[in-house]
C-alpha cells in the first residue's frame, strides 16, 4: 500500500474514532437526563428540566420554577443525580480497568477482579458491617473505606505472592491471584454466618448498587478515578507496545516490569476506588473494552477513553433499569450487569476455547 493510501485509513479511523466519541457522549448526557426521570416517585419530565436548567448559572434566572416543589427538586438534586453521576463514574473506572487488565494479561476474558480485587473488598466491607465499626475520612463512611482498603491489600498481597524476583510473570499474577480470591471469598462465608441480623447488608453490598450513595461520596472517590484514569492514559501507547510481545516491547525501549507494575497498581487504584462506594459490579471490565475493541480496534489511545465513555453509559442504563423492572422493588444494579455480562462471557468462552485448549 503506497504512502498517501496508509495516511487515507489512517485518517478514516481517526474520523470513525472521533464520531464514536461524540456519538457516545452525546447518549451519555442524553441518558442521564432521561434517567433522572426514572424512579418510584413519578415526576414530569418538564420539571425535572426544569430543576436542571435553575442550577445552570445565566440561565436559571429565566425558567419559572415556581410550581416546582422542594420535595421534587430534593428527589432530582440530592437522591437521583448523585447515585446517576456514581454509576457513570463506577462505569469509567471499571471500563478502564478492564482495558488495562486485558491488555496486560493479553486475553480478553481478563477484567478487573482477576487479582483479588473483589474478593478484598468484599472482606473489608463485611468486616466493617458485622463489627459495626463506625468512622468516616475524607467524607467516606466505614464500609466504602473498608472495602477501599481491603482491596488494595489483596492486590499488595496477590502482587507479592507472585513476584518472582523483579519479575512479575503474568501466569504466576493469574494463578496467585485466583488462590487469594478463593481464600477469601472463604472468610466472607465465615462472616456471612457469623452477621446475625446484619446478613442482609452484606449480602446487598455484594450484589453491588448505588441505593445509599451521596454527593460526598461522589466527591470522595471521584480525584482517585480521575488520577488512575489520567495515569493510565499515559500509557496508552505502552500498552500497545506490549501487545506486540514483551521482548519486542522490550527492544522498542518499554521498561516492562516497571509499565506492568504502575499500571497494576493504577488499575487497582481506580477499581477499589470505584467498589467503595458501588458494591461488587460485575462483568463492566470484561464486556465493554471486548465490544469497543470489535467496533474500533485494538489501539489503546482510542480503546482507553471510548470504553471509558461506554462504561458510564452502560452502567447508568443499568440502574435505571434496575430501579424500574420490578418496581416499587430495587434490584441491586450489580444483578443487572451480571444478568446482561453472564451470557456474554459464555459466548466469549465458547468463542474462544479452541485457542485456550491444551
Amino acid at each position: 500500500m503506497s504512502a498517501k493510501g496508509v495516511e487515507t485509513t489512517y485518517s478514516e479511523r481517526v474520523s470513525r474514532w472521533k464520531l464514536m466519541v461524540i456519538i457516545l457522549a452525546v447518549a451519555l448526557i442524553l441518558t442521564i437526563v432521561l434517567s433522572l426521570n426514572v424512579g418510584f416517585a413519578q415526576i414530569p419530565f418538564p420539571t425535572v428540566l426544569k430543576i436542571l436548567a435553575k442550577r445552570i448559572p445565566f440561565l436559571g434566572n429565566l425558567v419559572d420554577s415556581s410550581n416546582v416543589s422542594y420535595v421534587e427538586e430534593t428527589i432530582i438534586i440530592q437522591i437521583r443525580m448523585p447515585r446517576i453521576l456514581a454509576g457513570a463514574l463506577v462505569g469509567v473506572a471499571l471500563a478502564a480497568a478492564g482495558v488495562v487488565y486485558q491488555g496486560i494479561f493479553k486475553n480478553p476474558m481478563a477484567d478487573p477482579y482477576v487479582l483479588g480485587v473483589s474478593a478484598g473488598a468484599a472482606v473489608g466491607a463485611s468486616l466493617a458491617i458485622v463489627l459495626g465499626i463506625g468512622f468516616t475520612l475524607l467524607s467516606l463512611s466505614t464500609v466504602p473505606i473498608s472495602a477501599f482498603a481491603g482491596s488494595l491489600l489483596a492486590v499488595f498481597i496477590v502482587y507479592n505472592i507472585s513476584r518472582v524476583g523483579s519479575r512479575v510473570p503474568v501466569t504466576t499474577l493469574l494463578l496467585s491471584g485466583l488462590a487469594v480470591s478463593i481464600f477469601l471469598s472463604a472468610i466472607v462465608a465465615v462472616l456471612q454466618v457469623i452477621a446475625g441480623e446484619r446478613l442482609h447488608i452484606i449480602v446487598f453490598w455484594l450484589m453491588g448498587g448505588f441505593s445509599y450513595v451521596e454527593w460526598k461520596d461522589v466527591w470522595a472517590v471521584l480525584p482517585l478515578i480521575c488520577l488512575g484514569t489520567a495515569v493510565i492514559y499515559f500509557y496508552a501507547r505502552d500498552l500497545n507496545i506490549l501487545a506486540l510481545g514483551e521482548e519486542t516491547a522490550q527492544h522498542l525501549g518499554v521498561d516492562i516490569e516497571k509499565v506492568k507494575k504502575l499500571l497494576l497498581v493504577f488499575g487497582s487504584l481506580v477499581t477499589a476506588s470505584a467498589v467503595s462506594i458501588s458494591g461488587l459490579i460485575a462483568f463492566i471490565g470484561l464486556v465493554i473494552p471486548h465490544i469497543t475493541r470489535i467496533m474500533i480496534g485494538p489501539d489503546h489511545r482510542i480503546l482507553l477513553p471510548t470504553s471509558m465513555i461506554a462504561g458510564a453509559l452502560f452502567l447508568v442504563i443499568c440502574d435505571a433499569v434496575a430501579r424500574v423492572i420490578v418496581s416499587p422493588v430495587e434490584l441491586p444494579v450489580g444483578v443487572i450487569t451480571a444478568l446482561s455480562g453472564g451470557p456474554f462471557f459464555i459466548y466469549l468462552l465458547r468463542k474462544k476455547k479452541e485457542s485456550y485448549a491444551i
